[in-house]
């Protein structure tokens, strides 16, 4: 699978939205191996107060962390990313 997205909602009163990680994976379960993973690495370095460590070599990173929210992986679901502001469209990805 290429270019899956996770997406977390979360639910808190006074939080609302979407987190979304991007990146190649083989399958939805590595899919969200992976976003757990970068997403921990850029809260450390949020936390330690170091610039968040960007894409990873393998294409996945995780960005616009939100101080205080927190993730609901248990309801994190993997998918094909449909990027709203590409030209492009894939259609060959099946989940």
């Amino acid at each position: 699978m290429r270019g899956p997205g996770i997406s977390n909602g979360l639910r808190l009163p006074d939080h609302s939205g979407v987190h979304v990680f991007t990146g190649v994976a083989d399958s939805p379960a590595a899919a969200l191996r992976r976003a757990h993973e970068v997403y921990d690495a850029a809260l450390a370095a949020q936390q330690a107060g170091l610039e968040n460590p960007g894409k990873q070599p393998d294409s996945w990173g995780a960005r616009g962390l939100r101080p205080g929210w927190q993730m609901e992986w248990p309801a994190a679901k993997a998918g094909l990313w449909n990027n709203p502001v590409s030209s492009t469209t894939r259609s060959d990805f099946a989940l």
